[in-house]
């Protein structure tokens, strides 16, 4: 992505806001830096040329970020947020902010219906190794300050997320899988259904904690031992999550995207991330797959879908061409499980969401 292109794309994003249409998420700068991961960078422009229509202008702050705890979770400080990470980042190496901004945003990954940590996860890629300048420092810095607007907790989520809370034993010591399987698909499995699957997110999410087995299910997963732990668990909760698509995705073709993408982009920014974090990082992404499997999927899933076999390459290939947004980060997404773990069915994922979408 040496040619600027993707550089020229953040420039034109940057005069817009994070959200439009109320509190639609602006897909624009996670798109545009997944077709210049995968070579479409001659698309970018003709992309952005169709998208920025609906976009709304850069928000006003109304004062500068004092007392942070306070402001988090306030979208009317959305201006006011994208200022403060402009200035820490001018200030600051991006590295260390996010260092520092990372456990602290972290508890509220459902922020947005999880395009907070998706945004800041694609311009982490865009920033590591070596792609540092002004333009995508300020990506960085205007994906944190859009989850740190929208901050919103998981229901049920915050024990996960407390180093306090005690450790149940391991899988080994309980009988169980190894520490490496970590049964995220037992985990998955489990998960309960609201009943009334009407609503946006915020409604959805509102109801599980009336759901009886929801937090006993939240609390399936084993938390991470070690940063190795949480590497793998986060591999196996993407592989898993993407397969799980292919058996739900027509139920709620866009919103369970984010099962698959959210935990990716958790996983993508690990390598910047001190390695302490790995296992936090891990608890509130598996958090973040629950909680929208619970309030989106079916019960019971369908036979997985007859999709035309291609290679990587061609998958985002027909992404691209295809165009929606979600379709494209859904293929990028499951082009990193792919890689990672050579199963031929994932790729079946992002075919079938162009075809629902």
């Amino acid at each position: 992505m040496s040619d600027g292109i993707l550089d020229e794309a953040y420039e034109r994003l940057h005069r817009t806001g994070p959200e439009y249409d109320g509190w639609l998420t602006n897909h624009g700068p996670m798109a545009v830096e997944a077709l210049a991961r995968h070579g479409h960078q001659q698309r970018v422009h003709r992309w952005l040329d169709d998208y920025l229509g609906r976009l709304d202008d850069l928000p006003r702050g109304l004062r500068p970020i004092d007392d942070w705890r306070t402001a988090l979770g306030d979208p009317k400080r959305a201006g006011d947020w994208l200022a403060y990470f402009d200035r820490e980042l001018r200030e600051r190496p991006w590295r260390e902010v996010l260092g520092t901004w990372w456990p602290r945003l972290l508890p509220g990954i459902a922020a947005g219906a999880t395009h907070g940590v998706i945004r800041v996860g694609h311009a982490v890629r865009a920033l590591d190794p070596g792609g540092a300048n002004p333009q995508r420092v300020a990506e960085l810095g205007q994906a944190l300050g859009y989850w740190a607007a929208r901050w919103q907790p998981v229901p049920g989520a915050d024990r996960l997320l407390d180093p306090a809370a005690p450790v149940g034993p391991t899988a080994a010591e309980a009988g169980g899988p190894g520490t490496d399987g970590m049964d995220v698909d037992a985990a998955l499995a489990g998960l309960p259904r609201i009943d009334d699957q009407s609503g946006g997110i915020l409604a959805r999410l509102g109801r599980l904690p009336g759901v009886p087995r929801w937090e006993p299910a939240l609390a399936a997963l084993r938390p991470a031992r070690t940063p190795a732990e949480a590497e793998r668990g986060l591999t196996a909760l993407v592989h898993r999550a993407g397969l799980d698509y292919l058996r739900f995705g027509h139920a709620a073709p866009v919103m369970l995207v984010h099962a698959v993408t959210a935990p990716t982009a958790v996983l993508r920014t690990l390598p910047a991330l001190d390695r302490a974090l790995w296992a936090p990082s891990l608890a509130a992404a598996w958090a973040a797959t629950a909680a929208v499997t619970s309030v989106y999927a079916p019960t019971a899933g369908t036979a997985p879908p007859t999709v035309p076999a291609a290679t990587p390459a061609e998958v985002f290939a027909r992404a691209a061409r295809h165009g929606d947004e979600h379709v494209v980060k859904l293929a990028d997404a499951v082009l990193d499980a792919h890689a990672a773990t050579g199963d031929e069915r994932l790729l079946a994922a992002a075919g079938y969401a162009g075809q629902l979408i």
